[in-house]
């Protein structure tokens, strides 16, 4: 007998949580299935940084030059790629590369830009309202840089934020000193979005995922959906390994797992996974002020209170989640090129995650296309966790028949 449902989430990581929290505030009834823990997949590791400043997607021009320019140096590449003759993988990359255009920017900008600021604010609102303590600071997303050709491209790329309403400071090398004193002194200067903030993000996860279980939520961990039965244009039974379910809407949110959950829906959903990587210490005798991407490595630094985490590397197509320890430790060693970090360091944790990736670099949001009580909300890249209460608000508006807060045609499967 099939357990039923008014919205079914497939998937708990951190925009599945964000589509319960806000179907389950509009008075929704809703259940959520997980492969795995809830809370506790891929956006618990990560570097827990809200960046509505990240409004360019990931394929833009120049990406494939810069890509090939870092593969010659493997040591310290910030960008890595699977070898794999799959066809669906080659098809990914070609789609990849020719998005890494101008006309897929201005495409882009757009929606990512709705989606960071909608999801900014709403963070915000979110944990003052519910009091989460999960170490949530509003002190910006400050770059560093040690080239003068790496600091004008941060300043370069700040300028067309400022075009997007996005605040930015630049800080020349006396400045940006003062700002953040943990900065060594060959770092010239930097590039601060002022409007970013971060948290730790294990912390926000599990207390969501405690705030949606109290507002009536059933939640089933471990519970890898098998198969899906679709009958005149709906979803009719989600198999899972402990029985059937039976949902009037299902929300599929299961990240860089998607694709291979969704064969029996027959979507051809464009996501490949992206492996990244974390190291988390106790912290150090010199804390630096603010998160923080380090320019030239595109290593992100977030102090989390008695923790500091260090997250980086772009693993296209790798599915494994077991940490390399030698990307650990050369994240440790481009953290060491621009700060000022003890010697030896307490490691509490090093990770791995997958970042589910488009070919356009832009997140999968609205209805199937074949059926019509089936949402997609996937693809949201490194941003799972910063685009999460975006995603979550914009879910619950479509599944309760509402204008969405923007225009969500430009994040439809259909455009692929």
């Amino acid at each position: 007998m099939a357990t039923k449902s008014d919205v079914l989430i497939i998937g708990g990581g951190p925009v599945g949580l964000s589509c319960a929290y806000y179907l389950l505030k509009s008075g929704r009834k809703v259940t959520i299935l997980d492969a795995n823990e809830i809370g506790k997949g891929s956006g618990s590791g990560n570097a827990g940084h809200v960046v509505p400043s990240h409004i360019i997607p990931l394929a833009a021009p120049g990406v494939v030059t810069s890509a090939l320019k870092w593969m010659l140096d493997p040591a310290h590449s910030p960008f890595g790629m699977k070898v794999s003759l799959d066809p669906k993988y080659l098809i990914w990359l070609l789609r990849f590369v020719l998005a890494c255009s101008e006309a897929n920017v201005q495409r882009g900008i757009p929606p990512l830009n709705s989606l960071g600021q909608l999801s900014a604010k709403n963070f915000a609102q979110m944990i003052a309202e519910e009091k989460f303590d999960c170490h949530y600071q509003e002190k910006g997303l400050l770059f560093l840089y040690k080239t003068e050709e790496a600091f004008s491209g941060g300043k370069h790329e700040g300028e067309l934020m400022q075009k997007y309403g996005i605040p930015v400071s630049v800080y020349d090398k006396t400045k940006v000193h003062e700002v953040e004193p943990a900065a060594l002194d060959d770092v010239i200067g930097g590039v601060h979005f002022t409007g970013d903030s971060h948290m730790n993000p294990a912390l926000f996860l599990k207390m969501l995922s405690d705030r949606v279980r109290a507002m009536g939520a059933e939640m089933y961990e471990n519970t890898p959906v098998t198969g899906f039965e679709s009958a005149q244009g709906k979803v009719r039974v989600v198999r899972t390994a402990v029985g059937e379910f039976e949902a009037d809407h299902v929300i599929l949110a299961a990240g860089a797992l998607t694709p291979s959950m969704a064969r029996d829906l027959k979507l051809n959903i464009p996501i490949q996974p992206a492996r990244g990587y974390s190291l988390t210490m106790s912290a150090t005798k010199q804390m630096p002020r603010h998160a923080l991407i380090l320019g030239e490595r595109r290593v992100a630094v977030s102090p989390m209170d008695d923790l500091l985490r260090f997250t980086g590397r772009l693993e296209v197509g790798n599915g494994s989640m077991t940490p390399d320890p030698r990307w650990i430790q050369r994240i440790e060693n481009s953290a060491r090129e621009y700060l000022r970090i003890d010697e030896k360091l307490d490691i509490k944790e090093t990770w791995a995650g997958l970042r589910p990736t488009t070919p356009d670099g832009v997140p999968i949001i609205g209805r199937s296309p074949n059926h019509s009580n089936l949402v997609l909300a996937t693809g949201h890249a490194m941003l799972g966790l910063s685009l999460g209460p975006g995603t979550g608000q914009v879910v619950a508006e479509l599944i309760n028949g509402k204008k969405t807060e923007f225009d969500l045609s430009p994040l439809r499967l259909e455009r692929f």
